[in-house]
């Protein structure tokens, strides 16, 4: 049971959990690590993520702690045997852990919540906008389109993004990039397990949050993940009291948010207001500029 060189967010959460079923089955350390033929202090090490288990170990553990969710015990198995690798690790270099990590818990979500507040989401933004966004870095912009193909992948994950409307008035790179970026929105709306909505300014309710976040929801509601993203740092939050919070703030935001872009459908009415309308406005609005 060696220590770890550096420890990524799949890792850590499952120690987190490891650590909550054990909490939960009122075992102590020792009592696990006896059980398992460890140091008790080892066990410390196993929730903190520090150190790893076989599988049999692992499968001991849930054991011991009556973890009988077929759906739970399955997804702790699976982070377990999971070596971390894909297409992410050649980008190892060039982004920041979080980013890694990120994309780990993409690929292995089944559907996907944003809010942004001044920024297209990533898995939407053009080339050309994601090259303003990072400077003309052209790793990172290339990290940010191959993330993009989660959406068009077989077994793509549903994704919801609520769009705040100051995100669609800045002028990242300029006028063209911002109205292709728009156009670009309306294209992907057409996929099916797209849905884009815009928070308009006149909003009249205040939405109880300004900090952007994904919520990455996974085959168990247990194991769901938050992502809140900050200016110089991104953090994860597993606690199962913290995501809920961010699930009823989500469906808050949508449900004060106009209805979906819908680029096929027909207005119902000329006064009826949706996401759609309202990006068409501002895309013309910046075709005269």
């Amino acid at each position: 049971m060696g220590f770890r060189s550096g420890i990524n967010e799949r890792q850590r959460r499952l120690g987190e959990e490891l650590r909550r079923v054990r909490d939960a089955s009122g075992l102590s350390a020792s009592q696990i690590g006896e059980a398992l033929g460890v140091k008790g202090p080892n066990i410390s090490h196993v929730e903190a993520g520090r150190i790893g288990l076989t599988l049999e170990r692992l499968k001991t553990w849930l054991d011991l702690c009556e973890v009988t969710d077929p759906g739970y015990r399955a997804g702790l198995i699976a982070m377990g045997e999971s070596t971390g690798k894909g297409w992410w690790t050649e980008f190892k270099p060039h982004v920041v852990p979080s980013a890694l990590d990120l994309a780990e818990f993409e690929a292995s979500s089944t559907a996907l919540d944003s809010y942004q507040t001044l920024l297209i989401p990533g898995l939407l933004q053009t080339k050309a906008y994601s090259e303003v966004i990072h400077d003309y870095a052209e790793k990172k912009v290339e990290f940010r389109q191959r993330r993009q193909e989660l959406l068009t992948a077989e077994n793509a994950p549903s994704f919801r993004a609520v769009i705040h409307e100051a995100a669609l008035h800045m002028m990242y790179g300029g006028p063209t990039i911002m109205r292709d970026q728009l156009n670009h929105l309306m294209e992907v709306s057409k996929l099916p397990h797209v849905t884009i909505q815009i928070l308009p300014f006149d909003c009249t309710t205040y939405s109880s949050t300004e900090t952007p976040f994904v919520l990455m929801r996974r085959a168990h509601a247990r194991l769901d993940t938050v992502l809140l993203e900050q200016p110089h740092s991104s953090y994860f939050l597993g606690d199962p009291e913290d995501v809920a919070a961010f699930r009823r703030k989500f469906e808050r935001i949508r449900g004060l948010a106009l209805p979906p872009l819908h680029v096929a459908a027909p207005s119902p009415s000329a006064t009826h207001r949706d996401s759609l309308g309202l990006i068409q406005h501002i895309r013309y609005k910046i075709q005269g500029r």
